[in-house]
């Protein structure tokens, strides 16, 4: 990882996030309106829209608006599984210990939302490396950090610029755990694969939530359903991008390094108090359906039509599944 910055304060998130926040024209099919970056297809396969996966030339600019990722936050945050936070802590409370609290590796931060969510929920020190390819939004998950701990210790944070592909064990050397969130299921198997390596070496745990599972629910059924569901799935699996079967493959990358593996759901449930949030999900899950499959497109904006008015009317009630995973990686030389 490269171009470490400084630490900054905790405090509170900025009302506007910044100058990433344009939408993006969508494809056919998804009603004349604007999806905003990140809840809809990018235009290009294989990389995350806040994180680099892999070298695709310089100055890109980031496809994740703050906007989109601060809109899903709380569905983010009530998703997570809670049950895997118990043995997460048995771990970190456990022998190797840092005398100096612990020092959590966020990779793809977004705007810091894991951070605000998992910092309180440990005790203890705490020091979080957030892990970004965007400047700017590195800004605001350090400028947004928690300030405590669960238990009112303190928490610093520090930001890097840098690219996940090159993650190693050197590189989360001294690491108690790595997290990420909504970034399995953009990552090729070589990806996971070095992901899960670098962890198994450094001897860390992970915990690595909200990766797509590929089920959705919408309530009420319509025909056209499965065959959005579908299209969406094989255009996450573009490029020979994990989608669906990241999490399954990571769970299993993870055992054969001896680690131990839960895998428990973590899905958003989208009801009339997150209507702005399955509006923009809807554009961008009917609009990356019709870039798979530009057939579907006719028929595709009508069904979005008419799931957007049941949206607006309050009548939507929609589950998408995700998982989360945590992995327990033996200890190794004195880590935690």
């Amino acid at each position: 990882m490269t171009e470490p910055a400084t630490t900054r304060p905790g405090g509170p998130v900025p009302a506007r996030p910044g100058p990433r926040g344009s939408t993006v024209e969508p494809g056919a099919g998804t009603a004349g309106r604007s999806v905003i970056p990140g809840a809809g297809p990018a235009p290009r396969p294989g990389e995350r829209a806040t994180l680099r996966l892999r070298e695709t030339g310089a100055g890109e600019p980031p496809r994740y608006a703050p906007q989109w990722l601060q809109l899903r936050e709380p569905a983010d945050a009530a998703a997570r599984s809670c049950d895997l936070l118990d043995p997460l802590r048995v771990r970190l409370a456990g022998p190797p210990r840092r005398a100096d609290g612990l020092v959590v590796h966020d990779i793809g931060c977004g705007t810091g939302s894991m951070g605000r969510w998992l910092a309180p929920h440990l005790d203890g020190a705490q020091h979080w490396v957030l892990h970004d390819r965007d400047p700017c939004l590195l800004h605001f998950a350090a400028v947004a950090s928690p300030s405590s701990a669960a238990d009112g210790s303190h928490v610093t944070v520090e930001t890097r610029r840098g690219d996940v592909a090159r993650l190693t064990p050197r590189s989360l050397a001294g690491a108690s755990l790595v997290t990420a969130s909504a970034l399995l299921d953009v990552l090729t198997r070589e990806e996971v694969g070095a992901l899960v390596t670098a962890c198994a070496g450094a001897g860390c745990p992970a915990l690595l939530t909200l990766s797509v599972a590929g089920r959705v629910e919408l309530d009420a059924p319509h025909p056209l359903d499965q065959e959005i569901a579908e299209a969406f799935n094989a255009h996450q699996r573009r490029d020979g991008l994990l989608g669906p079967d990241a999490a399954a493959f990571a769970a299993e990358a993870f055992a054969e390094h001896g680690a131990t593996v839960r895998l428990n759901p973590s899905p958003w449930r989208l009801g009339f108090g997150q209507a702005a949030l399955t509006e923009q999900w809807l554009r961008g899950w009917v609009g990356a359906a019709v870039e798979e499959r530009p057939e579907l497109a006719e028929h595709a904006g009508r069904y979005l039509a008419e799931r957007l008015e049941a949206c607006g009317a309050g009548e939507l009630r929609v589950v998408v599944h995700h998982s989360d995973l945590l992995a327990l990686c033996r200890p190794v030389d004195g880590t935690a």
